[in-house]
């Protein structure tokens, strides 16, 4: 197999991985405030199996490497969870909505710290590798920090609104969820219009501030 497929594969592999851990941190964030609506429907586990979707989880990741796409993105299936079971009604929706968000990032700060370790002791290859965990978790995490529904940037940001915004921003959500795959179209082509310039820059400029000004993207 040639190194550029061997990479290629493995990238693809991450964004999957770092997708479902993604989701399954939402799950247990809704468990720590008392839903156990993920835990009841068996997705409190990383078995891929229980989270895949056929098009966001496979074949769009792998187009977008396939292709070499400046954009990285994908979904699993979401997580269920029901918001009135959560202990803190006022900050629940908030805090689940932003646990799988602070997970890629947060992997994406451990897997620089061992980039740049690798980088400094000559482990070319470990640091290579690591560096590809840093990028697809840093455009996971901060990709879906983007408040439009129905990312879970608008979730987080709905859930700091006082109650009657957050039941207008909440209404206008449920529209939009009524055009289920479309709606989420619409959310990539608006993304790649008008946001994916700068937010390739800022995702660069994290990166090399993770991993070090001798790695490459």
């Amino acid at each position: 197999m040639q190194p550029d497929s061997t990479l290629a594969i493995f990238t693809i592999i991450v964004l999957i991985g770092s997708i479902i851990i993604h989701e399954v941190a939402h799950g247990y964030a809704a468990y720590a405030l008392g839903d156990p609506t993920a835990k009841l429907a068996k997705r409190l586990t990383l078995n891929p199996l229980r989270h895949i979707d056929p098009v966001g989880s496979i074949l769009l990741p792998a187009i977008l490497v396939l292709t070499h796409s400046g954009f990285l993105f994908g979904w699993a299936k979401p997580v269920p969870y029901n918001p009135y079971n959560l202990k803190n009604q006022r900050w629940g929706e908030s805090i689940v909505a932003v646990a799988g968000v602070a997970t890629n990032l947060l992997l994406a700060v451990i897997f620089g710290l061992v980039a740049r370790y690798a980088f400094a002791n000559g482990m070319s290859a470990v640091a290579n590798l690591s560096g590809i965990i840093v990028l697809m978790n840093l455009y996971l995490g901060l990709f879906n920090l983007i408040p439009i529904p129905p990312l879970d940037g608008y979730t987080f940001l709905r859930g700091l609104l006082p109650p009657k915004n957050a039941m207008a921003f909440r209404e206008f959500e449920d529209r939009l969820r009524q055009g289920g795959f479309i709606t989420l179209i619409v959310v990539l082509l608006v993304f790649s219009y008008f946001l994916s310039a700068p937010f390739s820059l800022f995702v660069s400029w994290l990166f090399t501030l993770l991993v070090g000004a001798s790695a490459t993207l």
